[in-house]
């Protein structure tokens, strides 16, 4: 999968309801919505559903005014949006479900090839960034994003505050950013002979 950078123009022209852009919008993030929601073990059916809900909801917020006020985050946008559709499905499933029911929905067991190698290739390519980048800024985001310890061991083991390891966070966030652009930019350049 190709890192795509969302901007402005792409946002208003979806919201236009521009064809072209309307086909890319879905063929982009299907398969991701796909992989994260089959990730939380849910039949297929509740997974196109819920894929279907969160792109619903995606136009409609474009839709509105002041939907969309930062379009180059656009993909943390939907992910957001995927992220509130699977906390309100969660949430009415909890309601609708008696104590003695035991009855559940049978996970989707076809094995999802392309998702898994999309995955893999990702988080190899996320592997080889980190180690380009400086190591105090490869272990920061180790610790926080891959590790998931607590910030404030994290501040302990940086030997700085909260509000400072928001600083480095930031910094190396963004020296990751600036390498995984050039790499796709690489990737996409054709080769010149």
């Amino acid at each position: 999968m190709e890192f795509f950078a969302f901007d402005k123009d792409y946002v208003e022209r979806l919201r236009d309801g521009d064809r072209s852009t309307e086909h890319h919008f879905v063929a982009y993030f299907e398969q991701l919505l796909r992989i994260k929601l089959r990730a939380r073990a849910l039949a297929s059916d509740k997974v196109e559903d819920l894929r279907q809900e969160t792109f619903i909801r995606v136009i409609a917020a474009l839709r509105r005014e002041g939907g969309v006020r930062q379009p180059e985050r656009f993909g943390a946008f939907v992910n957001s949006i995927c992220n509130n559709v699977l906390l309100e499905y969660y949430r009415s499933s909890a309601k609708s479900q008696q104590m003695e029911d035991v009855h559940m929905d049978i996970p989707d067991k076809v094995l999802d090839l392309e998702g898994m190698l999309v995955t893999k290739q990702v988080a190899e390519r996320v592997r080889q960034i980190l180690e380009e980048m400086p190591p105090k800024d490869r272990k920061l985001l180790r610790a926080i994003f891959l590790e998931e310890k607590d910030k404030d061991a994290v501040c302990r083991e940086f030997g700085v505050d909260r509000n400072y390891l928001r600083v480095l966070l930031h910094r190396a966030k963004d020296k990751f950013k600036a390498l995984y652009v050039k790499d796709q930019m690489r990737i996409a350049r054709p080769a010149v002979h």
